[in-house]
């Protein structure tokens, strides 16, 4: 039985927690990265006695196409999985069955699903510095809970009754554009770590508003601090979801 992590995290959120419950289980797991523009995804071939952790974010309730994209190309070929989404405190509403009708397409069985807590990509002040001690130790519970079926009976699953809806919701626009400031050096950081590669490698002043996914990674990886979204946009939306984002919530475990 060998553990693969299969994540989709632009600004290191979806990855905490991903490597909270995978160092659960095998701190030498192998990862693979869907950020990465470059790689070849549809050479990566599973086994069925392998548990593939497959953690994205939630983007508007919905799994960023982007990383469904990617997904599709891997072969699961009977192989476990366990399913984690991440959201900012907000909802995550299908993002859960749309990752799990999207690993099943590529040959994934799933055993069991987590929605998790980390903090909101864009606006900060909500779900600050989650995940903190106390998600992780209840992901940890969790991730204990899961190894404990999976060593039980290893063939004998059926399929986490996870929540979502069909048809999805649709899809938000990416209105959150994030821009260059005075303070680019040009130094194309950004634009080689896009996952979108919606960064003009040569003029990394420039954005293809059309390949934006609006991920933030750029903004979260800057070291001049010279990439930002508009100031007004972001007030608009956090007062928006502010009754929603209001109180903590918590991790949720399906299996």
């Amino acid at each position: 039985m060998k553990f693969i992590q299969i994540v989709f995290s632009p600004t290191g959120g979806t990855q905490k927690v991903a490597d909270t419950i995978m160092t659960s289980w095998d701190p030498s797991f192998e990862r693979i990265d869907l950020s990465d523009a470059n790689k070849d995804f549809n050479e990566i071939q599973l086994q069925k006695e392998d548990v593939a952790l497959i953690a994205v974010p939630s983007f508007g309730g919905r799994v960023p196409e982007l990383a469904i994209s990617r997904l599709k190309e891997i072969h699961g070929n009977g192989a476990m999985s366990v399913l984690v989404c991440v959201y900012g405190n907000r909802a995550y509403e299908d993002t859960l069955v749309e990752l799990q009708d999207t690993a099943e397409q590529c040959g994934f069985r799933t055993i069991a699903a987590v929605a998790a807590i980390a903090e909101h990509s864009i606006m900060h002040q909500y779900a600050t510095g989650r995940p903190d001690e106390k998600d992780k130790e209840e992901l940890h519970q969790f991730a204990k809970q899961i190894l404990e079926k999976i060593h039980t009976n290893p063939s004998g699953w059926t399929t986490a009754n996870i929540p979502g809806n069909h048809p999805y919701k649709k899809a938000g626009s990416t209105p959150l554009i994030p821009k260059a400031d005075k303070n680019c050096n040009s130094c194309g950081i950004c634009a080689e770590k896009c996952p979108a590669q919606a960064i003009d490698l040569n003029n990394p002043k420039e954005t293809n508003s059309k390949k934006c996914i609006s991920c933030m990674r750029c903004v979260s990886i800057c070291p001049q601090s010279a990439r930002k979204v508009n100031g007004a946009l972001v007030a608009m939306a956090a007062l928006a979801i502010k009754k929603a984002c209001s109180e903590r919530k918590y991790n949720e475990l399906y299996y």
